[in-house]
C-alpha cells in the first residue's frame, strides 16, 4: 500500500471470521483482511465460530474470542504494509440478534487501555456473561410465546417491532445474577463500534429494530414490552443498560474519535472518526446501491434475502427494520439458519465421483443434471419439494430434520417420497437449492411488481439479483436462483461477494466523514459507484416458462411446510 490518500475501513464480525475492508474515497478496495476464528484462534474450543449446548438448543461464542480477531485482522493489515495514519474513518457491522453484557469494571477498563497490553487480556473479565449468544440459537421459543402473548399475537409484535429476538428476557431468567452485575448491555455491532471508540457506543437505527424492544414507527422504545423484557413495570434499569438515550436517528453520526489505544498501538491518526456499526444483514444491504425491485440474495452461513422499500409491510416470518442510512426507507429481511451448512450437509453426503475434482464440483453436478423440480414434462407434472434442516429453523418454526415430498399441482396434494420417487441423495442436490429459493419467493412475493414500461408483460419479480456470500461463486446455484427467482434484467455477483457486510460497512465510514450537508448515502456512494467495476452478470434471470413451473411449486412448498408444522403440533 502507498501514497496518502484517505482511507476507510470495514469490519465485519460475523460467526465464523472477522473480516476488514480498506476502500479509498473512490471506493476502490486497497486492501482485505481475515481472521477466521476456527483456524486462527487461540484457546477456544469452538467448532464454525460458535459453541453448542444442544440440551437446550444454544449456541453462543466467546467474547474474548472476538477480542482476539480484532488485534489479530489490525495485525496482518500491518504486516501487509497498512499506514493507518491514512485511515480517517471506521464502520462496522456484527452478526444480528447477538447481546454482550458488560460489567461495570468492563466499561472502566475500556476506557483506560494499555498499548502494550492486547484486548482479550484487558478486557478478559470486562463481561458480565462470558459468552454472546449466535443467531443460531434456538432457544428463546419459550421467550417468543411470552412476547407475543403480551401483546395478543405474533402479527401485532411484528406490527409494533418489524421482528423477533428475545435473548435479554431469557437472559434475565436465566441468569438473575449475571444480568444483576450487567451496567450495559450491546449488540455485536455495537460492540465492535464500542471497542474502537473506548466507550459504549448507542445502538445503529436499523440494527436496534432487531431487538424486539424498538417501535419501529414511533421511533422509541416500547414501554410495554421494556417492563416484560425488565419483570417489572419499573424499566429504568434496563433503559439504564440499554442506554436508552443514545439511538441516533443519523445512521452517519460521529460518535468521537478512535480510542487512544489504536493510536498509539497501531498508529491510527488521533483524529479517525468512528461511525456507528450496523447489523450484517443492513450493512450488506449499503454495499452496492440498490434500485427499486432490486434483491440481495446472501449465501454464507445463513441464507438470507434484503430489499430496500418505503413501504412498511411487517409479518411474523419476515423481518422489516429502519435503512441503516436512509430514513423513510425501510430494510426487508427474510433469514435462514439452514444456509450454507445445510447445503454442505447435502454435499457431504453425496457418494464420491470419478468425474469430480472435489466435492463441491460433485455436488454441482449432481444439481446441474437434475431437472427443474425433478421432472420435464408439462406444468402441472409431480413435483419433487424437500425441507432440509440440520439445524432447527425460523422459517417455518420447525425442529431439525428432513421432508421429502412429492407435489401433485394437479390435485394439491402431497405423498410423502420414498425410495422409488426420490434418488437419495443425488436428487437432494437440485432440491436444496431450491428449496432455499422457493421460500425466499413464496414470503417476498407480496413485495415485488411486475416492472413497467417494455417489460410490463412479466409477472411479478425483483429487477435484478445481486449474490453475495461464500456461495456467490457458485454458477450453479447462481443458475437456478435465477430460474426460480427471476429479475427480468438477470443474477449478478457483487466483485467482493464474499465481503460485501465489511464493504458496505466501509461505504457507509466513507459517506459519514465525506458527506456534505443532507447528501444521502445513494447520492454520495451512487456518485462514486462504477457498476462495470463492482459487478458481474453471472447467470440469466426470467426465463419464460422455467419460471412459471415454479410458480406451483411455491405453492406446493407452502403446503408441505403447513403440513409439517401441522405434524410437529401432534408429537
Amino acid at each position: 500500500m502507498s501514497g496518502n490518500s484517505p482511507l476507510y475501513l470495514g469490519f465485519d464480525l460475523s460467526t465464523q471470521q472477522l473480516k476488514s475492508i480498506a476502500v479509498t474515497s473512490s471506493l476502490k478496495v486497497e486492501h482485505e483482511v481475515k481472521f477466521d476464528f476456527d483456524a486462527d484462534s487461540k484457546g477456544f474450543s469452538i467448532s464454525k465460530g460458535v459453541l453448542t449446548n444442544e440440551s437446550e438448543n444454544e449456541v453462543f461464542a466467546p467474547v474474548t474470542m472476538w477480542l482476539q480477531a480484532i488485534d489479530g485482522v489490525l495485525q496482518r493489515f500491518q504486516d501487509a504494509g497498512m499506514d493507518f495514519s491514512r485511515v480517517r474513518g471506521i464502520s462496522g457491522a456484527g452478526m444480528q440478534h447477538g447481546s454482550v453484557y458488560w460489567n461495570i469494571k468492563g466499561e472502566r477498563a475500556l476506557e483506560s487501555l494499555d498499548m502494550s497490553r492486547s484486548l482479550e487480556d484487558q478486557l478478559a473479565d470486562a463481561f458480565a456473561h462470558p459468552y454472546s449468544p449466535n443467531w443460531q440459537d434456538a432457544s428463546t421459543q419459550e421467550q417468543c410465546d411470552a412476547f407475543d402473548t403480551h401483546l395478543g399475537d405474533a402479527t401485532r409484535l411484528a406490527l409494533l417491532t418489524g421482528s423477533k429476538a428475545h435473548h435479554i428476557l431469557r437472559f434475565r431468567t436465566k441468569y438473575p445474577t449475571k444480568y444483576q452485575e450487567t451496567s450495559r448491555i450491546s449488540l455485536v455491532s455495537s460492540f465492535l463500534a464500542s471497542i474502537f471508540l473506548g466507550k459504549m457506543a448507542p445502538f445503529d437505527i436499523s440494527d436496534v429494530c432487531g431487538m424486539n424492544l424498538w417501535d419501529i414507527k414511533a421511533g422509541a422504545w416500547n414501554e410495554n414490552l421494556l417492563s416484560l423484557a425488565a419483570g417489572s413495570n419499573n424499566t429504568s434499569d434496563l433503559k439504564q443498560k440499554l442506554g436508552a438515550a443514545e439511538v441516533p436517528e443519523d445512521g452517519g453520526a460521529f460518535l468521537g474519535n478512535i480510542s487512544p489505544y489504536f493510536v498509539q498501538r497501531y498508529g491510527f491518526s488521533p483524529t479517525c472518526a468512528i461511525a456507528p456499526s450496523t447489523g450484517d444483514n443492513p450493512s450488506t444491504i449499503l454495499a452496492l446501491p440498490l434500485r427499486p425491485l432490486d434483491a440481495i440474495v446472501s449465501l454464507g452461513t445463513s441464507t438470507t434475502l434484503l430489499m430496500s422499500t418505503p413501504y412498511y409491510k411487517p409479518h411474523p416470518a419476515v423481518h422489516f427494520m429502519n435503512h441503516p442510512t436512509t430514513p423513510g426507507l425501510y430494510m426487508f429481511m427474510l433469514c435462514y439458519k439452514n444456509g450454507g451448512l445445510a447445503r454442505e450437509h447435502v454435499r457431504d453426503s453425496l457418494p464420491p465421483s470419478s468425474d469430480a475434482a472435489n466435492a463441491w464440483q460433485q455436488f454441482d453436478q449432481a444439481a446441474s443434471t437434475a431437472m427443474p423440480l425433478g421432472h420435464s414434462s408439462d406444468l402441472y407434472s409431480p413435483m419433487k419439494i424437500g425441507l432440509f434442516f440440520p439445524r432447527r429453523e425460523i422459517v417455518p418454526n420447525v425442529r431439525a430434520g428432513t421432508w421429502r415430498f412429492i407435489y401433485k399441482p394437479s390435485t394439491s396434494s402431497l405423498m410423502a417420497a420414498d425410495e422409488t420417487t426420490w434418488n437419495q441423495p443425488e436428487d437432494d442436490a437440485r432440491a436444496i437449492v431450491e428449496s432455499q429459493l422457493l421460500s425466499l419467493r413464496l414470503r417476498s412475493r407480496d413485495l415485488v411488481e411486475s416492472p413497467t414500461g417494455p417489460n410490463a408483460h412479466l409477472p411479478p419479480q425483483p429487477r435484478r439479483v445481486y449474490l453475495v456470500g461464500g456461495a456467490s461463486r457458485n454458477a450453479t446455484i447462481a443458475k437456478i436462483a435465477g430460474q426460480v427467482l427471476g429479475g427480468w434484467e438477470g443474477v449478478y455477483r457483487l466483485d467482493v461477494g464474499e465481503n460485501a457486510c465489511a464493504l458496505g460497512a466501509a461505504y457507509k465510514a466513507v459517506w459519514s466523514v465525506e458527506r456534505k450537508e443532507k447528501q444521502s448515502f445513494e447520492e454520495l456512494i451512487g456518485g462514486r459507484w462504477k457498476e462495470d467495476e463492482f459487478v458481474k452478470k453471472v447467470a440469466d434471470g426470467y426465463q419464460e416458462g422455467i419460471f412459471e413451473k415454479y410458480g406451483p411449486a411455491v405453492e406446493g412448498l407452502d403446503l408441505i411446510e403447513k403440513e409439517v408444522l401441522e405434524g410437529e403440533k401432534n408429537k
